[in-house]
């Protein structure tokens, strides 16, 4: 099992929608102070079911919408999905391939998708269940 796509719209710094793919072995985010490393990492935390927005660097959770610039109108919503390579049947599903996806708008209502089926947060916190994956179950190494 490992995570092998990223797509990030709408969540802090990405207005437009980015996509990463992530290959087999190890990868290394690298980049120049202000280029949004951090954010992706804060994506993946949020994706997979974070609610303290504290943890995001954020007051409240609407605050991980792309919040506009002199250039650009702010968005509605922020929109990050997960695709997790389930090749050996780690997760507890059929799919050889599950993605999971969180929305929130600024009205504050939040959704969650599993393989683009609308489910629950528990849906996806129990998905993750015994297999060491979930919101605080990755390392970041700092400079």
């Amino acid at each position: 099992m490992y995570l092998s796509r990223l797509e990030i719209f709408g969540f802090k710094s990405f207005a437009h929608k980015v996509e990463l793919k992530f290959n087999g072995g190890i990868t290394a985010i690298v980049g120049p102070n202000g280029c949004g490393k951090t954010n992706i990492v804060d994506a993946i935390r949020w994706v997979l079911g974070e609610q303290r927005a504290s943890v995001l660097r954020s007051d409240k959770m609407e605050d991980v919408i792309f919040n506009g610039t002199k250039d650009r109108k702010p968005l509605g919503m922020a929109e990050v999905s997960i695709t997790i390579e389930n090749t050996k049947g780690i997760l507890p599903m059929e799919y050889s391939e599950v993605t999971i996806t969180r929305r929130v708008f600024r009205s504050g209502e939040s959704e969650y998708f599993l393989n683009k089926v609308p489910c629950r947060l528990k849906d996806i916190i129990d998905l993750f269940a015994d297999t060491g994956m979930g919101a605080n179950a990755y390392s970041v190494i700092e400079l």
